[in-house]
């Protein structure tokens, strides 16, 4: 499975960004696909996780309530509506995929995107 992430960019404390996960591989609706951000000297986070047909969604305690996760399997693409923005979300973004249920841990995950990076200003 290969993975791009897009959507990323500048925006103001309070605003919104949406982040696409474009997969290729025409089994991708197997797949859990997780968010996760990295922040400069910081280690990877977890964001948000969805299972493969999108009936269970899970987030970090930090974004929870102004971050939703949806996917599309039509489009083999996920996203991550990110509203409320704050300065502490800056980071780069990337989706992952994993071939069983959803996790937070980073390390459980197959194949990972690019980033993007999203910069949220005060």
């Amino acid at each position: 499975v290969q993975l791009q992430a897009s959507g990323g960019g500048l925006v103001q404390a309070g605003g919104s960004l949406r982040l696409s996960c474009a997969a290729s591989g025409r089994t991708f609706s197997r797949y859990a696909v997780g968010w996760f951000r990295q922040a400069p000297g910081k280690e990877r986070e977890f964001v948000a996780a969805i299972s493969w047909s999108g009936s269970d969604t899970y987030y970090a305690d930090s974004v929870k309530g102004r971050f939703t996760i949806s996917r599309d399997n039509a489009k083999n693409t996920v996203y991550l509506q990110m509203n409320s923005l704050k300065p502490e979300d800056t980071a780069v973004y990337y989706c992952a995929v994993r071939g069983n249920s959803p996790t937070a841990n980073y390390l459980n995950y197959d194949y990972w995107g690019q980033g993007t990076q999203v910069t949220v200003s005060s």
